[in-house]
């Protein structure tokens, strides 16, 4: 990706992806506000600079890296003008007069934001859905998810309508939507990418967790996103640092071991992990060693004990309920099931549930110090088998993208994603092509503490591989 060549009008870009997401959103519902009027008056201004010829195109490109490159932003992040609600519906009123961190420094790279696009309510479930904006719909399959709570970013961007998009992820949100559409994403290693300005914004220990990254077709866009959205941080990482592939450690696991909670990981998606696996034992000559850490079997405990815990300086984190609230009127989550069963409530079934199930989650003082022991060993496991030179090979969620409403039926399926949110560790999920259902499949790489620049390596190899991202066809 470059920025707008004076060959092509940043007009006539603008317009395409416009007309696009206007022939696409009424099926798939993600973008859920858009600033097309403003988008082209930003995009008029650049044609203007360019045309004027004061500086040559490499300087430009140095200064403005993203020059007229069409964004979407989650909606949980504050774009300067558009919603920021989260699908909260007691927020529909609250419109943004600032800019996050990232958005703030896609902006000053000369990307033009053409919207904001659908997320869960509050973040917190992978269906996004909510009942300010409804539900999104994958583009590959309309009955099927987009993935949470990244999802409508998700699905703009596998229907071709923007070129790079935000995301954020406390268990998977930038991953799970990119698995679930067939695009790429990454988490990014912990404390490099500000997660300021989104809501909810993490709190207490849960700040250790939250990532924000970059969701993209095209593997190449992820570092140029990641140096832009990183700022300065970008010094923690070996982004210029020469990646040989065939001095790579990889290892590799199928499942996380037979958790009682999550469902087996799918056939297919077992298949395509097995077809990356043989393609670089053969194309690279690589030894792939296949490993069984069994503590990843406790994914989802791991997660629930680590989100609910206090931080070093006794800080809590604000419960859900609290969050359902927004310092409004407090919300009984019982009396809400109530109203939703009669269709008066104002909040989402996902969201209900959590609201009642947070205060029966709790384990014991013991079981939740066994837990966050657990928690610090893994990662020391998973930092010692990596090291600086190793990858790690899993997939992205045990099941294909779901129908509608069906993750109800298999809600803890998200620790595959999430237990590196706890571990820390910089993930990239890689598209590989489609299943004989026409939905994407996937798988996550995943290396040490700072080592970003393998995962994204290995996901520019796979996309010449494998194909990357496949246009959806007429659904």
């Amino acid at each position: 990706m470059h920025f707008c060549p004076s060959q092509v009008k940043c007009v006539d870009l603008l317009e395409t992806y416009i007309e696009r997401i206007k022939q696409v959103n009424p099926l798939i519902n993600a973008v859920v506000k858009d600033r097309f009027e403003a988008a082209l008056q930003e995009a008029q201004a650049i044609d203007q600079l360019l045309s004027e010829g004061q500086e040559d195109e490499e300087s430009l490109q140095k200064k403005f890296p993203l020059l007229g490159v069409p964004v979407t932003i989650k909606e949980a992040f504050s774009l300067h003008g558009m919603p920021n609600t989260s699908g909260l519906v007691s927020r529909r009123n609250v419109i943004s007069v600032s800019d996050a961190v990232v958005v703030s420094r896609l902006k000053q790279a000369g990307a033009i934001p053409l919207g904001v696009t659908n997320c869960s309510e509050l973040c917190m479930w992978f269906e996004s859905s909510n009942c300010v904006y409804g539900r999104s719909n994958n583009p590959y399959n309309l009955d099927c998810i987009v993935g949470g709570s990244s999802g409508g970013e998700g699905s703009i961007l596998a229907a071709a309508g923007s070129v790079i998009g935000i995301g954020s992820d406390i268990g998977g949100s930038i991953r799970m939507p990119a698995f679930f559409n067939g695009i790429f994403g990454h988490k990014p290693s912990t404390g490099v990418v500000p997660n300021n300005g989104q809501f909810p914004d993490a709190v207490g220990p849960r700040t250790d967790f939250l990532c924000t990254g970059p969701m993209c077709r095209y593997a190449e866009d992820l570092e140029l996103m990641l140096r832009v959205m990183a700022g300065t941080n970008i010094s923690k990482l070996k982004l210029d640092d020469e990646v040989s592939l065939q001095n790579i450690k990889f290892y590799s696991m199928e499942h996380d071991g037979g958790s009682v909670f999550i469902f087996p990981v799918e056939k297919e998606i077992l298949q395509a992990h097995r077809k990356v696996v043989t393609h670089l034992k053969t194309d690279l000559g690589v030894e792939v060693e296949s490993v069984a850490i069994r503590k990843m079997k406790y994914s989802f405990q791991i997660w629930s004990v680590m989100m609910s815990s206090k931080s070093s300086d006794g800080q809590e984190n604000q419960t859900f309920t609290d969050l359902l609230g927004d310092h409004g009127k407090p919300v009984w989550p019982s009396w809400e099931l109530v109203k939703w069963m009669i269709r008066k409530s104002s909040h989402t079934l996902p969201a209900i549930a959590l609201g009642m199930t947070e205060k029966f989650t709790n384990y014991n003082s013991k079981v939740t110090a066994k837990l966050a022991s657990m928690a610090q060993s893994l990662r020391a496991e998973m930092v010692e088998l990596l090291g600086e030179d190793g990858v790690f090979l899993y997939p992205s969620h045990p099941v294909l993208a779901p129908k509608h409403h069906m993750p109800l039926g298999m809600p803890f399926n998200f620790a595959y994603t999430a237990i590196f949110n706890i571990l820390g560790l910089p993930v990239t999920q890689c598209p590989l092509g489609l299943s004989k259902d026409g939905l994407p499949l996937g798988i996550q790489v995943v290396s040490g503490p700072q080592n970003d620049h393998l995962t994204l390596a290995v996901a520019r190899y796979l996309e010449k591989a494998f194909g990357g991202w496949v246009p959806p066809g007429p659904s």
